[in-house]
């Protein structure tokens, strides 16, 4: 059982975080800039609603979406670990955007510090899995979200298709936690941790139906690059 208290997953991320941009690209073969891409092409901003990204770590998503909607639309990008922050507000600056239309906040997905029915969109990219109660952090996506907004996930998950599924699995569990355990040296095993966490994490119409369960309706799912990573969609009625 992989242990996802706040406290050792915020030390984890505390000691990764500033290799953290670099190891991701680097281990998806930045693969992860097109699964942001197709996130936003799939749930586009619509009307000037705000738009909340969860768990944003150094605010890839977060700053995706501020770019599209070039400012116009407020963003806001919330994590419980605030080295990660101070890096996305380090890219909030050199992208020259304004603090306006993205603003990030330091706190915990599962109890967010916002009203009912307030944002347009509420997405997590890489980070619900993170989330020690994850029923709970989809509960909170849901209140948040305005009625006809959109709930997002973006998470890895474990292809079907044979024999990439094999080949994928002995890379994912052997190989990428020695090559990102070498590169980000880190006493918290960061690397070894992720895959043991998407492992145990729900996956496909489980996680689709976690997501009705939070109260939300029309759930599709979208694998991408072979099933990779999966993007959940959902609607609040």
């Amino acid at each position: 059982m992989v242990d996802k208290s706040g406290a050792k997953v915020q030390q984890m991320f505390r000691e990764i975080a500033p290799k953290y941009d670099r190891m991701n690209h680097l281990l998806s073969l930045n693969t992860d800039r097109y699964w942001r891409w197709r996130t936003i092409r799939l749930v586009p901003p619509r009307g000037e609603a705000p738009i909340l990204d969860i768990c944003t770590g150094t605010g890839d998503l977060a700053l995706a979406y501020a770019r599209r909607t070039g400012g116009r639309v407020p963003v806001v990008a919330t994590d419980f670990c605030p080295e990660m922050l101070e890096i996305g507000e380090q890219k909030r600056v050199a992208a020259q955007l304004p603090e306006t239309s993205l603003t990030f906040r330091e706190a915990d997905a599962q109890a967010l510090p916002f009203e009912d029915g307030r944002f347009q969109i509420v997405s997590v990219a890489f980070g619900l899995r993170n989330v020690a109660d994850t029923d709970q952090g989809l509960r909170e996506m849901t209140r948040v979200c305005q009625s006809g907004g959109r709930v997002a996930v973006l998470e890895f998950s474990q292809p079907r298709w044979q024999p990439f599924k094999w080949m994928y699995g002995w890379y994912f569990r052997n190989v990428l936690p020695r090559i990102g355990q070498w590169l980000a040296r880190n006493d918290s095993n960061a690397y070894q941790y992720l895959p043991d966490s998407v492992g145990e994490f729900p996956a496909y119409e489980a996680l689709a139906e976690r997501m009705r369960q939070a109260g939300l309706t029309d759930v599709r799912f979208y694998p991408l690059t072979l099933g990779v990573a999966t993007l959940y969609v959902g609607a609040k009625p």
